[in-house]
């Protein structure tokens, strides 16, 4: 009888269903894997079908660069979450694998079950991550949101024995890289009349953002204002001088990959989007902090300086989940 699996994976912003996407297919080769999602927010779907659809908690993202604190509030269904918790036989797998999602976490610690985590998250149980000293506030949510018993994480730099370089997806990876002129833009707690109208006084280039807040493309002289679109953004990307985007993980590590100039905008009160721009800095990649109350001024010289860095992110995917599997499927 072959291995049952649990992957749980969290559906918020992007980057967890994307690394998923790399992951899943590796999983499979190993047992019969059953697939988890939960919250909400996610612009990209999965190929496969899902086993559990469940509500979670999910951060709702804002229009001027932060959580929407009264939408997430108002989104968090605690009953349903203990009920979602209780009801999940996570005592039916060999092997529960966890991209930073609630329920599942939460429902092996109460049975007293094992379970990995397989993140970018998992990464800050080191204290060898930089993350800024003077941000204290966000560690006990980072810590505690999902708990696991085991931890493999992702991250720029390989910070720790348990730490790997990030998960590149094959369609980025097999991209053809060009520099048509243009910038990319992609900041999901923005809203793109705000950008607009920031950008039009950055005198020069093309910009080219994706917004959240869109439902249909628009142009605003040397701006174009685009719906999130998974081939679209890869495009762009692909063929941009640099990413203007925010502080989350996948998409500054894919934009590093492919050599792009890149600046990062963190998410206000978002302590892991602190923590990753921090890290760039530390490679000397510029950042508009919150506290920059006039970014422009960082934008100008940003698209004015070339940017030159080198990251190689090797495709390891398969031996980190054959790793995986290997160690802790029971």
């Amino acid at each position: 009888m072959g291995l049952k699996i649990l992957y749980a994976i969290q559906g918020t912003g992007n980057g967890h269903v994307s690394r998923a996407r790399e992951i899943i297919p590796y999983l499979q080769q190993h047992g019969e894997l059953d697939i988890l999602i939960s919250g909400t927010q996610a612009d990209v779907a999965l190929s496969q079908p899902l086993a559990y659809r469940l509500h979670g908690f999910s951060f709702i993202f804002g229009r001027k660069g932060g959580v929407h604190h009264y939408q997430t509030w108002k989104n968090m269904n605690l009953l349903r979450f203990r009920r979602d918790m209780k009801d999940l036989p996570v005592e039916n797998y060999n092997l529960i694998v966890n991209d930073f999602e609630p329920v599942s976490a939460w429902a092996c610690k109460v049975k007293g079950i094992e379970s990995v985590s397989l993140s970018h998250q998992a990464a800050f149980k080191s204290r060898k991550v930089p993350r800024p000293k003077t941000i204290d506030w966000g560690k006990k949510i980072l810590s505690h949101y999902a708990p696991t018993t085991h931890h493999i994480g992702f991250h720029f730099a390989c910070y720790d024995s348990f730490i790997h370089t990030p998960v590149i997806r094959s369609e980025i990876r097999q991209l053809e890289v060009s520099d048509q002129g243009h910038y990319t833009v992609y900041l999901p707690a923005v809203d793109d009349r705000i950008l607009v109208n920031l950008l039009k006084q950055v005198k020069g280039p093309k910009w080219e953002i994706f917004s959240k807040h869109t439902k249909s493309s628009y142009r605003d002289g040397d701006i174009f204002v685009n719906p999130v679109q998974n081939e679209a953004f890869n495009k762009s990307l692909a063929s941009c001088t640099g990413l203007y985007t925010g502080g989350g993980f996948e998409g500054p590590a894919e934009a590093l990959f492919l050599g792009k100039k890149l600046l990062v905008s963190p998410m206000k009160f978002q302590y892991e989007q602190q923590c990753n721009a921090y890290a760039l800095k530390q490679f000397g990649l510029p950042v508009i902090w919150s506290s920059n109350r006039n970014p422009l001024p960082i934008i100008n010289d940003w698209v004015n300086t070339p940017q030159q860095h080198e990251f190689h992110f090797p495709d390891e995917t398969e031996k980190v989940v054959a790793d995986m599997v290997s160690r802790y499927a029971h």
